[in-house]
């Protein structure tokens, strides 16, 4: 992610086929060693294609793959009636019980 981020940096600075040199130049600026192996794997695979497409593929791609657990039951949720969702939350926040400290320690204390 160091050699796609510097290579990033690059073409956003102007540069449109930033070169091993430029790559191996950003990351020695912020003190990170430059795998040559990496660097030349990165440059072959974008030779000759524009970043913008790139970009937009890669985002395509990126949309199709499941992320999370609940954030589509919470959205579903809302959607299908929010206001029936938060009554059921209410309750269930009424519902917890609070345990006294005593019954922790089963009726022995350091400070009684």
């Amino acid at each position: 992610m160091k050699i796609v981020a510097a290579y990033l940096l690059l073409v956003l600075g102007g540069k449109t086929s930033p070169t091993a040199e430029d790559i191996k130049a950003v990351l020695a600026s912020v003190g990170v060693d430059a795998d040559e192996e990496k660097i030349e794997l990165l440059l072959g695979s974008v030779k000759g294609k524009d970043i913008t497409e790139l970009i937009a593929a890669g985002r395509e791609k990126l949309s199709s793959v499941p992320s999370g657990g609940g954030g589509a039951v919470a959205v579903s949720a809302a959607a299908s009636g929010g206001a029936a969702a938060a009554p059921a939350a209410e309750q269930k926040e009424e519902k917890v019980v609070e345990k006294e400290e005593s019954d922790d320690d089963m009726g022995f204390s350091l400070f009684d």
